[in-house]
C-alpha cells in the first residue's frame, strides 16, 4: 500500500507547549489561511521554485536543479534569510517526510514523549497523512500510550472530521474571531467551518482546547468577548479555552506594527471567563 508523503516545514523532537507532556511536533508546510497575525508566516504557502530564495542563501544550501528548488539541510546554518526572501510565505526548507520516516523518529525518541503534535501551517491540508500516520502510531506496539494531537484553524468539513477523529486523541483548535467581517479580514476566510469544527470535536469528545488570541482593539472588544463566552457556554461541559497573548515577534506585514497585548487585559478576560463558570482558563506563561 503506497502511503501519501507530507512536506513539512519543521520537525521539534520535544515540546512542553504544544499539548499535554511533552510532545514531538510536526510542523506541516501550507494553510488556508492567510492571517495577518500569524508567527509563522513562512508556512503558508508552497514552494513555486521561482529561485528567489537562493541568492539569499549565505551557505548555498539551496540550489536550482532541473527548475526545482533543492534544499541540502547539512549545509544551512538555520539563519533564515531565505524566508525573508521568499515573495509568497513558502520555506523551501520544507522536506518530504513518509509515515515511516516519523515513526523512526518517535522510536529514537520514545523514552521522552508523552505523545505527537500535527501542526502548521494547517495539517488537515494533509489530512491523508496525518490520518495514515496516527492509525500508524495507535497500531505500533511499542508506542503505545503515545496521544496524537492535532492543531488546527478548524477549516475542514464534516467529512473531513469523520475521517480523521477515529484516530485522533485530541484537537486544539484556534478561532481567530467570531465577528463573520473581523474574521474574514483577518484570514481571508469563513468562521463558520471553524465554528462547526468546535461542534463536531467537542460532541466527539476530542476537543482537548479551545484558543482564541487576543489582538489589542481587534479581537480583545467586549463584543468578541460575549461572543467568546456564548460560544463555550453553548458547547457546555468542562472545556480547556486557552487565551492568547498577540505579540509582533514572529509576524509579518502589517502586524509587526501592531501593539502588544497588556498582561492586565488578558488577566481580565481569563478571569470574567471564570465568572461565568468556564475554563478551566490557561493564560499565557511568557508575556512579550
Amino acid at each position: 500500500m503506497n502511503l501519501p508523503l507530507a512536506r513539512i516545514s519543521k520537525i521539534l523532537p520535544w515540546s512542553c507547549v504544544d499539548g499535554p507532556g511533552n510532545r514531538m511536533v510536526l510542523f506541516m508546510q501550507g494553510c488556508n489561511f492567510a492571517c495577518a497575525a500569524c508567527h509563522n508566516p513562512h508556512t503558508i504557502g508552497q514552494c513555486n521554485d521561482c529561485g528567489d530564495c537562493i541568492p539569499a542563501c549565505p551557505t548555498a544550501a539551496l540550489t536550482m536543479v532541473a527548475g526545482r528548488v533543492v534544499f541540502d539541510p547539512s549545509l544551512c546554518t538555520q539563519c533564515d534569510d531565505c524566508l525573508k526572501a521568499c515573495p509568497i510565505s513558502a520555506s523551501p526548507m520544507a522536506l518530504p517526510y513518509a509515515v515511516a520516516d516519523i515513526l523512526t523518529l518517535l522510536h529514537q525518541n520514545r523514552a521522552f514523549l508523552s505523545g505527537i503534535t500535527v501542526s502548521g501551517g494547517e495539517p488537515t491540508l494533509q489530512s491523508g497523512f496525518v490520518r495514515a500516520l496516527f492509525a500508524a502510531i495507535h497500531a505500533d506496539p511499542a508506542l503505545t500510550g503515545l496521544t496524537c494531537f492535532i492543531d488546527s484553524n478548524g477549516h475542514l468539513g464534516a467529512q473531513g472530521w469523520a475521517a480523521l477523529l477515529p484516530v485522533t486523541d485530541g484537537v486544539m483548535l484556534d478561532i481567530k474571531a467570531f465577528e463573520p467581517a473581523l474574521h474574514f479580514a483577518m484570514t481571508g476566510r469563513s468562521n463558520a467551518r471553524s465554528l462547526s469544527s468546535a461542534r463536531i470535536a467537542h460532541a466527539a469528545g476530542k476537543l482537548y482546547e479551545l484558543r482564541y488570541l487576543m489582538i489589542p482593539d481587534q479581537t480583545d472588544s467586549d463584543a468578541e468577548i460575549r461572543q467568546l463566552i456564548r460560544f463555550c457556554q453553548d458547547l457546555g461541559g468542562p472545556l480547556r479555552i486557552r487565551l492568547n497573548a498577540f505579540h509582533r515577534q514572529g509576524t509579518a506585514g502589517a502586524a509587526q506594527n501592531w501593539p502588544s497585548i497588556p498582561r492586565s487585559r488578558v488577566e481580565a478576560v481569563g478571569e470574567r471567563l471564570g465568572s461565568e463558570g468556564l475554563g478551566p482558563v490557561i493564560l499565557p506563561t511568557v508575556w512579550l
